[in-house]
This record gives structure tokens, sequence and C-alpha cells, in this order.
């Protein structure tokens, strides 16, 4: 590993704000080397997997990116099977769980859960997603798609569309990008537009942003659509997800409309914001980040736990 790399090792990895340009950098490039890497260099390593929250994409990746490199899972994929469901503080679930394993990853449904889980462990902790807070390591798989893709992280018209309020892949990417020197184009419905905080963050940087609910006001150059879904579970009154449910729907004639040669990424799961005749679209990347996961988790293990893919 480099030496800023090494620098990682036991750290935790709960917001992108803890984290230098370098150090993301690091991450990314540790990355490259688990391209189709396959050797037990986890053997014996056990890593404890709790998912307080539903999860399709980050429960397997990780499970088969610990698999792929020789290590184990223990934990839950529902949280009425833990004894949280008879009372158990979250604080005592984790001290217990660290007893039988080298890493904890935790999804969480409470903003905040994830840091609580790192304080009150010795054990290097992952958040895979708490409430709508933050998802670091979704963010990293698309900073390492979008490197793939585009060739570089600097100088792109970058453009997120959709739910911008309560998409905690949304809220990570930005606030990782304010390391970056880029465009950021925000299209959403005025009731779904992202929060207070992430602008003054984007100012604080000296990003340059701009907001509207037009999806066609984007610029004629944009590199990187980077569109979400509307998530109706985060929603307290159901009659105001029934109003924006379909704000917006790209298919390949919009996409035609805005250029060939854009970037279309997605976290996933999609529901009716991407159509499925864009699959077959020459910028399509969401299908990409899920497998570029299984990538970027391998390193992001190995490297907070210390291990040299060498």
């Amino acid at each position: 590993m480099t030496s800023i790399a090494a620098v990682l090792e036991g750290r935790d990895l709960i917001s992108m704000r803890d984290f230098t340009r370098d150090e993301l950098l690091a991450f990314l490039d540790e990355a490259e080397r688990f391209e189709d890497f396959e050797r037990p260099i986890m053997a014996g390593k056990i890593m404890g997997s709790l998912f307080f929250e539903p999860s399709t994409r980050t429960h397997l990746s990780f499970t088969s990116a610990v698999q792929r490199l020789g290590g184990t899972t223990l934990g839950f994929a529902d949280a009425r099977v833990s004894s949280t469901a008879k009372g158990e503080s979250l604080a005592d679930t984790i001290r217990m769980v660290e007893n039988y394993c080298d890493i904890i990853l935790i999804r969480h449904h409470l903003e905040g859960a994830a840091r609580l889980a790192a304080e009150s462990s010795n054990l290097p902790v992952v958040n895979a997603g708490d409430g709508t807070n933050q998802h670091p390591t979704q963010t990293l798989l698309d900073l390492y798609t979008i490197r793939q893709k585009r060739g570089r992280l600097d100088n792109l018209k970058i453009a997120f569309v959709g739910d911008l309020k309560y998409s905690r892949t949304v809220h990570s990417l930005i606030e990782t990008l304010t390391h970056f020197d880029n465009e950021i184009f925000l299209i959403s419905p005025t009731s779904l537009r992202i929060p207070s905080e992430f602008l003054e963050d984007l100012d604080a940087r000296g990003t340059v942003y701009s907001e509207d609910e037009d999806f066609f006001s984007l610029s004629s150059d944009v590199d990187i659509i980077y569109t979400t879904r509307i998530q109706e579970e985060r929603f307290p009154d159901p009659i105001e997800y029934e109003k924006v449910k379909n704000a917006y729907r790209i298919d390949l004639e919009t996409m035609l409309r805005v250029g060939t040669e854009v970037t279309l990424m997605h976290p996933l799961p999609r529901v009716n914001e991407i159509a499925t005749d864009l699959d077959d679209y020459p910028g399509a990347a969401y299908f990409d980040q899920a497998r570029n996961g299984v990538t970027v988790r391998k390193a992001v293990l190995c490297m907070l736990l210390g291990i040299d893919r060498d």
C-alpha cells in the first residue's frame, strides 16, 4: 500500500467529511488493484454485517467482496431477528458483535446510527447507509465509476436529478465532490430540493452550482447525469409522495435530446425514473456502478483491516 493508504488502517468509514482528497484518491487507486483479483488474503477474517434496513446491492456486494477474498461473514439482514427486537440498545448490540468479528458493517434507518456504532466499538466500522445522511462506500464506487468512464474527477459538469432531499447517495457524493473542481446542476421538485447545509458546503468551497426544476435546463455540454428514485419510504405524508413520484422519467428519447456522450448514473434500485430502453444506451453506467461495488468494497475492507493485496 502507499503511505497514505497505510494511514487508513483501523479507521472507521462513517462520513465522507472524515477524509481528505488524497485519502479518497488512495481508496480509488487501491481499488484499481482489486479489479478481477481473487485470492484468499482475508482468510481468517470475519465481517459482522448488521442490516437494520433493507438492501440488495450493498449487502450482497460486501458479502461477495469478503467471500472472493477468502473471508467469512456473520450477522443479519433483518433487524427483527436480532435482540434489538427485544429492546437491546444499538450500543449494546455493537459491543456484543465486536466479540465475534474483525470489522463491522452497519445499515440503519436512523441518521447518526453508524457514528454511534463506531463510538461503541474498538473495531473498524463501515457505514452502509444511515437514514438520509450518508452512504460512503456508494460514494467511493460512484467516484470510481466516474473516473473509469470520464477519465478524471475534475473539470466535469455533473447534474443530479430527482430526490435530492432524502437521497443519502446524493448527499455523500455532492459533499465529496467539493474536493474537486466541477460544476454542479441540481434538478428536483421544489419540495425535494437539497437541504441547505449542503449548499452551504458548496458555497464554502467555491463550487459553481445551480438549482432548477426543469430537466432540460441542463447545460448542453453536461458530462454526467446522476438520477435517483423518489424514495416513498422517506416521506412522512403519502399524499406528498403521490405529487412527485413521477416528477422525472428519463428514456432513450430524452437522453438523445441531451446527447449521446453523457454518462448516465443511478445508485439503484430504479422505479420509473429510468426506462429500460436506456439499458443499451452507450452512456448507461448504472449496472457498471453495481459491478464496481464489489471491486471498491474489496479494497475498502482490506485497507481498513490493514491487509496488503501483495
